[in-house]
């Protein structure tokens, strides 16, 4: 079961990870005008010869810039976490997103491609579109990963780093319904863990706000890890695995 920590933006964190036996470190890129961060790309660099594997989220889609982005980090994955639904909680059409990802597959077919789905929280939206758009993913997808949808989210466009649970339910399904390797997210910190993996039964646990440091207001630090966090973060989670095997997952 995949243990996946965001958003690594040092080395310094990054080699905490690897000690804490996280097997995914992912970073985040803000800007696609201010790409080239030398800092990240240490980070990719210290998992290379290593069995844990990076990826990237780019909060621009341009692919040209892509390109160069992903010529540049060399990372194992890139991740697209953007909205894909409307205003009104609908389907996007995702023919271009289909089409973007096709390319960039094309291109770099050594780089696995995880795609965000938006899940809202529970009980809000039983009808929201998820396993649809999923369904229309997976084929240009490698890996799935569960996010929170709110109506309003931190970063415009996107979905995430909401500390937000999704519906573990439509993630079930989803879980049950993909092709592919689905990573719960949205909202698991250490003391949820353990609950959501075995409700879920995903392939793996994805954490970015509830593991990061706390300031004097009681919230989350943005890109500052708070180590004891991870580390029992990755222990709550490999017991999850041991129990699920022992029902038989």
């Amino acid at each position: 079961m995949i243990t996946q920590i965001y958003e690594i933006q040092n080395p310094h964190e990054a080699e905490r990870c690897i000690n804490a036996k996280v097997d995914h470190i992912g970073s985040v890129l803000l800007s696609q005008e201010d790409w080239q961060q030398p800092m990240i790309k240490e980070v990719m660099q210290l998992s290379s010869g290593t069995n844990v594997k990076n990826s990237i989220i780019p909060l621009f889609i341009e692919i040209e810039t892509i390109y160069s982005v992903l010529d540049y980090y060399r990372p194992h994955c890139i991740h697209f976490c953007e909205n894909l639904t409307d205003v009104n909680r609908n389907q996007q059409n995702l023919d271009k997103v289909i089409l973007y990802q096709s390319k960039i597959k094309a291109k770099f077919p050594e780089i696995k491609i995880i795609r965000s789905i938006p899940i809202p929280q529970q009980g809000c939206f039983p009808y929201f579109p998820s396993l649809g758009i999923a369904a229309s993913l997976e084929k240009v997808s490698d890996y799935f990963l569960t996010d929170t949808w709110l109506s309003q989210s931190p970063v415009n466009g996107y979905i995430g780093i909401t500390g937000q649970t999704v519906d573990w339910e439509i993630a079930r399904n989803l879980v049950q319904k993909s092709n592919i390797p689905v990573i719960l997210a949205g909202g698991l910190s250490p003391d949820n863990v353990y609950s959501a993996l075995i409700r879920v039964a995903p392939a793996g646990a994805d954490s970015c706000t509830l593991t990061n440091q706390i300031n004097s207001e009681d919230k989350p630090i943005r890109f500052k890890k708070d180590p004891l966090k991870v580390q029992k973060f990755v222990q709550e989670v490999r017991r999850a695995k041991q129990d699920l095997l022992i029902k038989g997952w």
